[in-house]
């Protein structure tokens, strides 16, 4: 059994993690108001965007254009969004995940662009070739930060570098529910569910509908991008309340349960110091 002092310098250490478990949770409860407020200003242009191009391309059909044409490069590119910290569940595993348990996806196929560190330790540490991390944009996404990736991306994809570019991210529910999300940006997919073309249905493009994609299309892309910052972010910071809510009370029964063994240590040396006064009595006597 533990001495009493093996006992208290252990409960000392507990007491001393609680504190800053409970420090962790508050900063992490007031970023996720924050995150989760700006993440649900942002949701409606994001949903909006999402949902328009799709109909759009449902109205006018099949157009031979390079953004929704698979490129001639088997490489993919995908953009994957984490933290760079820890201490937040499975917020990070969960979404690397996506990427390196992909049934169908090659680890020498893939071009991954990390935003985040700690996606960019993962995929270094599994050998997978890490085009670009930026770890400042997960700290403050910026609007025009996922129009600069997306202006890369589309380069490399319109050189055909790439031929296809997916996103992975943390989906934002609610504080409790964070979904991993596989997202494919490029090419467009045409979803096989057309609408009946009748006279609503007609779409005229102004000016051709080439040159409307062209303009369309990469604000579709950024606007996504943009978007899964947002929900990222707001996922990280709900992620890591939960994970600090847990490890403060999961340090308050162990604080418990040491206190327990202390005072059972403690009455048995004083039992034990009083049986050793009573024999020394008996003895003397």
């Amino acid at each position: 059994m533990a001495s009493m002092r093996d006992i208290k310098r252990r409960k000392s250490s507990i007491q001393g993690t609680q504190q800053i478990t409970k420090a962790m949770k508050l900063v992490s409860t007031v970023k996720l108001q924050r995150a989760r407020a700006s993440a649900e200003r942002s949701k409606g242009y994001f949903t909006s965007m999402y949902d328009t191009v799709n109909n759009i391309l449902k109205r006018v059909g099949h157009i031979d254009h390079k953004y929704l044409t698979p490129g001639a490069s088997a490489r993919k590119a995908v953009i994957v969004i984490t933290a760079n910290r820890g201490l937040a569940g499975g917020y990070n595993s969960n979404v690397i995940k996506l990427v390196t348990r992909h049934p169908q996806w090659r680890k020498q196929d893939l071009e991954i662009y990390c935003l985040g560190t700690k996606g960019r330790d993962a995929f270094v540490r599994n050998g997978y070739a890490v085009r670009e991390c930026d770890a400042e944009i997960v700290e403050s996404p910026l609007y025009k930060d996922a129009a600069a990736l997306c202006d890369r991306l589309l380069t490399s994809f319109a050189e055909g570098e790439i031929g296809e570019i997916y996103l992975a991210y943390t989906n934002f529910k609610n504080t409790v529910s964070h979904i991993p999300t596989l997202l494919k940006l490029l090419p467009v997919e045409v979803p096989e569910e057309r609408q009946e073309k009748d006279a609503s249905a007609i779409m005229n493009f102004e000016p051709e509908d080439a040159e409307a994609l062209d303009m369309l299309i990469p604000k579709y892309v950024t606007s996504l991008i943009y978007g899964a910052l947002r929900e990222s972010v707001a996922s990280e910071n709900g992620a890591r309340m939960q994970a600090m809510d847990n490890a403060t009370s999961n340090a308050e029964e162990i604080i418990s349960d040491l206190t327990l063994k202390y005072n059972r240590a403690r009455q048995g040396s004083i039992t034990q110091e009083l049986t050793e006064i009573i024999a020394g009595a008996e003895a003397l006597g």
